[in-house]
């Protein structure tokens, strides 16, 4: 379902991106960041990045160069917003607005991109975005975030350490434009145990139901609907 592009970033080099466009697309598209430890070919983001297309968003994943690469260490933060931001720019090409979005790690670098960086996005979605670092008992520095004006929807699993609901809760109170979603008997990759009663894919239907639930009401008050 997805077209297969290069992106170029600083340097001159590239990285791969995979864009999903749908039949009939509407004018926002989705910016989706993979992890920190497994990239845009992991069947996590690539289910999630077909459901939002088939909801009608075009929604595009990419590599960082660590992972096109074949790395498995991250590169630091400037690297990573270099190629992020390639990315934002490129997908911004095929649609009128881009809602910039990612799981853990990718979620954060596109709220830096977007909180210090000031890129023109429509709102933004973290699944699971990690407030607290592995291994560690304190949050990280959240300034940037209320630095955006755009919207924000976080998603935390009920059992993830990384992102956890009772200390994302409060961050979100604090952000006039934020909402959390919370995933019942989740983890931080949104795996649910047996006695949950529910599959994957259907803990996965109710991520994209919700994004695009949320997606289609920003269309809907934004100034050009009002």
């Amino acid at each position: 379902m997805a077209r297969r592009l290069r992106i170029r970033w600083g340097g001159g080099e590239a990285v791969e991106a995979r864009l999903a466009m749908p039949t009939e697309p509407l004018g926002v598209g989705v910016l989706l960041a993979h992890g920190a430890g497994a990239g845009q070919s992991h069947p996590f983001m690539e289910d999630l990045r077909d459901g939002l297309a088939r909801a009608g968003y075009p929604t595009m994943t990419f590599d960082y160069a660590y992972m096109d690469a074949g790395r498995r260490a991250p590169d630091r933060m400037p690297k990573l917003l270099a190629v992020h931001r390639a990315a934002a720019d490129r997908l911004a090409t095929y649609v009128e607005s881009v809602i910039v979005a990612g799981k853990s790690m990718g979620g954060r670098v596109g709220s830096h991109l977007v909180g210090d960086e000031g890129w023109p996005t429509s709102g933004l979605v973290y699944y699971g975005y990690p407030l607290v670092p592995l291994g560690k008992t304190e949050a990280r520095p959240t300034d940037h975030l209320g630095r955006i004006a755009a919207n924000q929807l976080f998603f935390a699993g009920s059992r993830d350490r990384l992102s956890p609901p009772a200390a994302v809760r409060p961050l979100v109170r604090a952000l006039p434009t934020a909402r959390l979603h919370e995933i019942d008997d989740g983890d931080h990759s949104f795996n649910v145990p047996k006695r949950a009663g529910r599959t994957a894919a259907e803990v996965l239907d109710e991520l994209i139901e919700v994004t695009t639930s949320w997606i289609a009401e920003l269309i809907e008050q934004s100034p050009g609907n009002s």
